[in-house]
């Protein structure tokens, strides 16, 4: 049985589907997913615990299309991805217990600092470059760091995985989001795990959220990998920026 009405179940389907589209390319879905359900009448955990419900379909659908197109190897990344669920997981389950004021007070200027990256510097585009962190250090400290993050926080780990393999592993954009996914899905599945334990998901709602994400995720991993940086740049600028304004906005 929903847990919402019909309309409003439509209206949160609707979200899933323009979520799915966009974290596939450049992540923050979240930042139309959570609102979404907050105006459904979700409370905070719940609408953060739905989210990751369905956010895990369409990270996993977006990961799947860019190992179906050769743009990442997932067995290479099974280690990197137990680590973030690992990771997820202990965020999530600490996130009454730990302060995270100042994090989120500091997190608007990390976003804003991120969009300017990508809109701002030049040569950024689909080659890779010389990597700054070895693949074994960016596995065992970036990937857990940013991992409970999601659990802990949230908004902006596809942004957070996106700029550390571009600037620390050297990856070009198109190859940096690709390889993003199976990672945030690891973190979203940690975070998931934590919240279920808790009994806080709307889980119906979730599900059909879920399947909305997956449609969203196909069409625009097709996309990114179609048309690479000049697609994937702007939006991720738009996404992180829009995401930083609205976190501001809410401080205020």
């Amino acid at each position: 049985m929903l847990e919402v009405s019909l309309d409003l179940a439509a209206f949160l389907i609707a979200a899933a589907f323009a979520a799915g589209f966009v974290d596939s390319i450049a992540g923050g879905g979240g930042l139309i997913t959570v609102p979404a359900l907050l105006l459904a009448g979700a409370s905070p955990v719940e609408a953060l615990s739905t989210n990751k419900v369905q956010g895990t379909f369409g990270a996993a659908t977006a990961a799947i299309a860019y190992a179906r197109a050769g743009h990442v190897n997932p067995r290479r990344q099974i280690g990197a991805a137990a680590l973030a669920f690992a990771a997820g997981v202990a965020g999530a389950l600490l996130v009454s217990v730990l302060p995270t004021g100042g994090l989120r007070l500091a997190l608007p200027v990390i976003l804003i600092g991120i969009a300017a990256f990508f809109a701002l510097k030049p040569g950024l585009n689909d080659l890779d470059r010389a990597e700054r962190i070895r693949p074994a250090a960016f596995t065992a400290f970036v990937v857990p760091l940013i991992g409970f993050y999601d659990g802990l926080v949230g908004p902006g780990t596809g942004a957070f995985f996106m700029i550390a393999f571009v600037t620390l592993a050297g990856y070009g954009v198109l190859r940096a989001t690709a390889h993003t996914k199976l990672l945030n899905f690891a973190s979203n599945l940690g975070g998931l795990a934590a919240f279920a334990a808790q009994g806080a998901p709307w889980w119906v709602i979730g599900l059909c959220m879920g399947a909305a994400q997956i449609a969203g995720a196909r069409i625009g991993s097709r996309l990114a990998m179609r048309a690479g940086a000049r697609i994937i740049k702007p939006l991720l600028v738009v996404t992180s920026t829009a995401l930083a304004l609205r976190l501001i906005w809410q401080m205020l």
